[in-house]
């Protein structure tokens, strides 16, 4: 049950804590939920701390970074949950799916699965092409499959609610747009070995980009650009929640 994580998950625990905000944002689209299972739970960012939790995860090296405490954890894909129909209040699932070998399947897993409600943390790729670090350095970042906000609806088959979460300019979860007013976090390679897309694209491509920003920073280029950017509070990255109410 080798996956993608299996290589490149090392050090997940470690650069992709929780933000609060983004927490309370998944908490809220919960709502009364008091069993859920977290599919694709990784090192269990994002997972309610009451309740009665069950996470999911194929990958042991992100198994084995889950804190002590934290909801006991199955070996076992999005793909096929090994639980039976309705058994929990809701299935929820925090920036894996575009990582599932069959994501539809696993929707529809977790459609399966819930009684009440499905809860994805995603987002739209139609937002993040004009990322700074996508627009002027990595446009080769948008060449990733990613299923859009209407593939999942029609899967799920009921009405999304889709909120947006905006990103905060101290976000302590190194995803992809998470540095965007600190641009200088991207020449970390500890940080870019958290972020999947730089171990996904071809690194002669990643190492161009950073070159790239490197350049730019050290000149003042990416300053006269973007600068602006270092004051504001939040950004709308694309990141979006999607609840789907199913009673």
């Amino acid at each position: 049950m080798k996956t993608a994580y299996d290589r490149f998950g090392v050090g997940y625990a470690r650069r992709r804590r929780p933000d609060p905000h983004i927490a309370a944002a998944v908490t809220d689209a919960l709502g009364d939920a008091r069993t859920v299972v977290n599919v694709g739970a990784g090192a269990g960012a994002y997972e309610p701390r009451k309740g009665a939790v069950v996470a999911v995860e194929p990958s042991l090296v992100m198994l084995r970074q889950r804190e002590p405490g934290l909801a006991p954890a199955v070996r076992a894909v999005a793909e096929h949950l090994p639980f039976a129909d309705a058994q929990f209040d809701a299935s929820m699932a925090s920036l894996t799916i575009h990582h599932w070998p069959d994501w539809q399947a696993g929707v529809a897993e977790m459609r399966r699965v819930a009684r009440k409600r499905i809860v994805l943390f995603h987002f739209d790729l139609s937002r993040q092409d004009q990322f700074w670090l996508v627009e002027d350095y990595l446009p080769e970042a948008v060449t990733l499959p990613a299923p859009t906000v209407a593939e999942v609806e029609a899967v799920v088959g009921a009405r999304l609610r889709v909120d947006v979460v905006p990103v905060p300019n101290d976000c302590t979860d190194g995803f992809l747009c998470a540095y965007w007013s600190r641009p200088e976090h991207y020449l970390d390679p500890e940080a870019r070995a958290a972020i999947s897309t730089f171990h996904l694209l071809d690194p002669e491509t990643c190492n161009r980009a950073i070159t790239a920003l490197h350049r730019d920073l050290d000149s003042g280029t990416w300053d006269a650009r973007h600068g602006h950017l270092r004051t504001r509070e939040e950004l709308d990255l694309g990141y979006r929640i999607l609840v789907a109410d199913l009673v």
